[in-house]
């Protein structure tokens, strides 16, 4: 953030950027990253959210273990598709999966809570790494919709709702403003009548 923007400033120019590359953030870098999720709202301070770093070889692994897995599943990804997401993760340095514990034995708070919780800190992530100059990209592909490829990253279908993959590097290409909507849009009042 340039010591001209503000907070909002900051916010707003937030994006999603797909096509990262080397470096990926610092250690220390990823550390502030991991707990700005910590700040996330969280009813009852149940901490559902769950991440697994993903980095190096492992991420062309994570390719072929989603592929194989939709294949078993009866939705084999193109040829074409698979080299294109290949192409993709060649160049991505660090990915963060994200799951949700359920923790059935938790009846006072509704799961929609705990997975509302989870995407708050997500957002946390990918405000903290704009912050520090770092692009990254929520993905629900790669497998996320099948029971294999949260299996194969530790997060059963029984205790954990996998909600997808973070893509965290320095933006390859330069980023412009995006043009946002008017909230005014989205908005309306209501008094009570």
């Amino acid at each position: 953030m340039s010591s001209t923007s503000s907070p909002i400033d900051f916010l707003l120019s937030r994006r999603s950027v797909k096509f990262v590359q080397a470096p990926a953030p610092s250690q220390e870098e990823l550390e502030q990253i991991l707990q700005a999720a910590m700040s996330a709202p969280d009813h009852g301070k149940l901490r559902p959210w769950r991440f697994k770093l993903i980095q190096g070889e492992a991420v062309g692994k994570l390719a072929d273990t989603a592929f194989r897995a939709q294949a078993e599943a009866g939705s084999p990804v193109p040829e074409q598709k698979q080299q294109s997401v290949r192409g993709w993760l060649a160049e991505v340095p660090l990915m963060l999966a994200i799951a949700c514990k359920l923790d059935h034995s938790n009846t006072k708070i509704p799961e929609d809570e705990r997975l509302l919780a989870t995407g708050a800190a997500v957002m946390n992530i990918l405000n903290a790494a704009h912050a520090l100059g770092y692009g990254a990209f929520w993905s629900t592909g790669l497998g996320t919709y099948t029971d294999a490829v949260p299996e194969t990253l530790g997060f059963d279908s029984l205790e954990y709702r996998f909600m997808g993959f973070l893509a965290i590097g320095t933006p390859i290409d330069e980023q412009f403003p995006m043009t946002r909507p008017d909230h005014r849009q989205f908005v309306s009042e209501w008094t009570g009548e």
